[in-house]
């Protein structure tokens, strides 16, 4: 028996011990196939636990069973099917240098035996997978074993297809995923699953087996669904690194894949980088998405693909004839998940839809639920409902300040939008939506006048687009009650985040659906019309267009009057004062806030009453009276610290900042506005920005520093020009132009007086008094140095261009100054 082979030896040892293989099979606790597999050669390499089945059921002794081992090692050794190779890449890789790095020392350095790279579906994943397990092979004495699954439709082909993977001929067994235990053994190898998703439960199942028989074994798995096993890594593969800015066009992943892609199709990319950042943003980094985009260079122009994109995402398609259909387009992309979900998940997922630049569980809850104010039960269901899709990489989820939140990438976002239409439910859940934000607003305004305004700043601008989409709702469907309770929980908001045009665009719509209503029903309203008209006049006044402010506060005051309500009118009498200051009115001003005071006095209203001090103290060092403008100042500043009202602390300390500018006492100005300043952006209050960034230029100027100077009056000047301050705007202008003079740029200083002389023109605005002697004296120091005809020139040149124009560095036209467009 000694030459025979291994199915000869099991054959003889049967009959010597008067088996049929029947017997030996039911002994051995195997199949009839098995064993007559082993001994026809079919399959010529059982494993250690099957010999010893065998030689115990056949009471072998010590010799004939080590006879029995040997031949069954020497035949493996010499007819072992060689395990499944990675597949060769098709390209090159782009960028993914630092998932690359985090991935390859989590499997290379053995601090985990299990992961998981996780994503939506077009992230890259098999890509990445495959540039990981041709980076770490070394790390693994017995190779890389890779398992295909993305062919498969039946969980139950993922064990053979592992077996066959792994070099075994798959039988019919019970025992499979123990022979493969067995076939692994103590080899220290990497094992790679890639396109899990679908058969997720199976490969959790077989590869907790082999981590628990394997002591060497590791495993790689790419899945859009966590295996949620012990001792599981999950690496989420992100997006392509996008562009912020023109300095990062090159460099930026998404970017160079576009351009690599599309360059492969002949397409010239030479000088459309700036297309190509629109492409890759809209598409969010996406590879197979901007994989896809550039399929279509063939056809299309990138900046038609730019425009398209903006719409739709159904142009992409069109992907790699040898590619599975999933990843043909991003929609079969998406889908291929969509189908993995229960009943359940996806209609939370469609509902989900609505929501615009991410959400938070409770707006989840309340959408899901169609509930208010959901309780503990809804919301546990919201949060085990969103967890789930979250674990299926159809949602992504971020944590700031203690807050999560969730989102869609845009491309799913479209495709369950799409699923909400076809169940005819998107009206319904745009209600729901609606009405979450229409309470958030209401809520948010009682807090933006406190210690908490920080914070609820911060919530209502991370919500702009929700909210967009809710106000966007109630003006479609024409629903003033909705409308207007929106619109006016939000005017505040506005007006320190500076969104003043379109808070301004909300109001008046919501306003004008107002009054198209019955007056016994707009009677219901009037609290919010009366705040709506009080919204609407202040962001007219702080765009600088006086007399629609003043008619809407008119107005406000006369319902506030009507209803009885003290601080609303007080309110009013507030903003009425802030149109007669930045109008030259200084007494009219001085009178309504005194009027504004005494209310606020009434009521016991400390924060109301700091107002009032401050807004008497900017009205004085305005007209020059500096020490009454300190003294207001330092009362509302002190005041404003103890009720935590973070947007008065910033004004009283620029008020303060300013008179100590104008006092010539420099050092303690630049305190206290850099102290502005530093509060401002925290807060996100534009406003504060742009006022400290001016005082802190004419500081600057004072001193000599005219390139320090330049620079924050520009950031300065951009800020006021954005948000649509003109008052203020052409305050900066001169400022401008007193440092254009000190460099002995007397022709563009004449430029910027102009400039701003026509921005006065418009808004009918005057220089204040503080800041005359600085304009005269500028305004002298131009004429004499430039000989009259040249000075007409360059300041009707600046009179006539349009003040975004000038903000831009426009040099003037018809040549004044037009060799010097700038200050710098």
């Amino acid at each position: 028996m000694q030459g025979a082979g291994f199915g000869g030896l099991l054959r003889r040892h049967r009959r010597e011990a008067g088996l049929s293989q029947e017997a030996l099979a039911e002994r051995a606790g195997l199949s009839v196939d098995a064993i007559a597999a082993l001994e026809r050669g079919r399959r010529r390499a059982p494993r250690a636990h099957t010999l010893r089945l065998l030689a115990d059921a056949l009471r072998l002794g010590d010799p004939d069973r080590s006879r029995l081992t040997a031949a069954a090692r020497k035949e493996a050794d010499t007819t072992r099917t060689p395990m499944r190779q990675p597949p060769a890449p098709t390209n090159e890789l782009i960028g993914r240098t630092t998932e690359l790095t985090a991935t390859s020392r989590l499997l290379g350095q053995r601090i985990t035996r299990l992961l998981t790279l996780t994503g939506p579906g077009g992230v890259g994943k098999t890509r990445l997978t495959l540039a990981l397990a041709n980076e770490v092979a070394d790390s693994f004495q017995d190779g890389v074993c890779w398992v295909q699954l993305a062919a498969l439709t039946d969980p139950a082909g993922v064990v053979p297809a592992v077996a066959a993977a792994v070099g075994l001929h798959p039988l019919e067994s019970t025992r499979l995923v123990e022979e493969i235990a067995e076939q692994i053994g103590r080899s220290a190898m990497l094992l790679v699953f890639d396109n899990c998703s679908h058969v997720v439960a199976t490969v959790g199942q077989i590869s907790a087996a082999l981590l628990e028989y394997c002591p060497n074994l590791s495993i790689l798995a790419s899945s859009r669904e966590l295996l949620r096993l012990p001792g599981e890594s999950v690496y989420v593969v992100p997006a392509l690194s996008l562009p912020h800015d023109e300095d990062q066009l090159e460099t930026s992943e998404a970017v160079r894949l576009f351009v690599e892609r599309a360059t492969a199709r002949g397409y010239d990319t030479t000088g459309q980088l700036d297309q190509v950042a629109r492409v890759v943003r809209r598409l969010e980094g996406m590879p197979l998405a901007i994989e896809l985009a550039a399929a279509r260079t063939n056809v299309m122009t990138i900046e038609e693909l730019a425009s398209e994109l903006e719409t739709s995402f159904g142009i992409l398609a069109g992907g790699s004839r040898t590619a599975s259909p999933r990843q043909q387009s991003m929609y079969g992309a998406i889908e291929w998940s969509y189908a993995l979900l229960t009943p359940a998940e996806r209609d939370v997922f469609a509902q989900l839809s609505v929501f615009v630049g991410g959400w938070t569980l409770n707006a989840a809850a309340t959408v899901m639920s169609g509930q208010a104010h959901p309780g503990p039960l809804e919301r546990a269901e919201a949060l085990d409902l969103t967890g789930r899709l979250a674990d299926k990489s159809l949602i992504r989820v971020t944590r700031r300040r203690g807050v999560t939140r969730y989102y869609m990438l845009a491309v799913i976002r479209e495709f369950a939008a799409d699923r909400l239409m076809a169940v005819g439910r998107t009206d319904e859940a745009a209600e729901r939506h609606a009405q979450f934000y229409i309470s958030l607003a209401e809520e948010a305004e009682g807090h933006l006048r406190g210690p908490a305004q920080e914070e609820w700043l911060d919530r209502l601008e991370n919500e702009l687009d929700n909210l967009r989409a809710a106000m966007a709702w109630a003006l479609r469907t024409s629903s003033p009650a909705a409308a207007l309770r929106l619109s006016a929980g939000l005017w505040l908001f506005c007006s320190m985040h500076g969104h003043y045009a379109e808070g301004s665009r909300w109001l008046e719509r919501a306003l004008a659906l107002g009054d198209s209503l019955p007056a016994d029903l707009m009677a219901e309203l009037s609290p919010a019309c009366a705040k709506a008209n009080l919204g609407a006049g202040t962001l007219a006044f702080l765009q600088c267009e006086y007399d629609a402010a003043t008619d809407r506060l008119q107005t406000a005051l006369r319902q506030y009057k009507e209803l009885n309500d003290a601080a609303g009118t007080a309110l009013v009498l507030q903003r009425l004062g802030g149109v007669a200051r930045e109008r030259g009115d200084y007494g009219a001003a001085e009178d309504l806030h005194c009027e504004s005071y005494d209310l606020y006095e009434s009521l016991g209203d400390r924060a109301g009453m700091a107002w009032a001090h401050n807004h008497l103290g900017f009205v004085a060092w305005l007209r020059g009276d500096l020490d009454i403008g300190a003294r207001r100042c330092r009362r509302a500043r002190d005041a404003f610290r103890i009720v935590g009202d973070g947007e008065g602390l910033a004004w009283s300390l620029i008020s303060l900042g300013a008179i100590a500018q104008y006092s010539g006492e420099l050092v303690e100005a630049e305190d206290l506005l850099q102290e502005s300043l530093a509060l401002s952006q925290r807060l996100g209050y534009r406003e504060g920005v742009a006022w400290s960034l001016n005082q802190l230029g004419i500081i600057e100027r004072r001193r000599g520093y005219t390139e320090r100077a330049v620079h924050l009056l520009d950031e300065s000047l951009a800020e006021h020009r954005d948000l649509g301050d003109r008052w203020r705007s052409a305050s900066v202008l001169e400022e401008l132009a007193a440092v254009a003079q000190q460099r002995e740029r007397s022709e563009y200083a004449a430029f910027l007086l102009g400039a701003a002389d026509g921005v006065r023109e418009v808004i009918r605005a005057p220089v204040p008094v503080i800041e005359k002697a600085d304009c005269e004296t500028t305004r002298a120091a131009v004429e004499a140095a430039l000989e009259r005809r040249a000075f007409r020139a360059a300041w009707s040149a600046g009179r006539a261009v349009p003040l975004a124009a000038v903000a831009d560095g426009y040099p003037p036209p018809g040549g004044a100054a037009a060799d010097s467009p700038t200050l710098t």
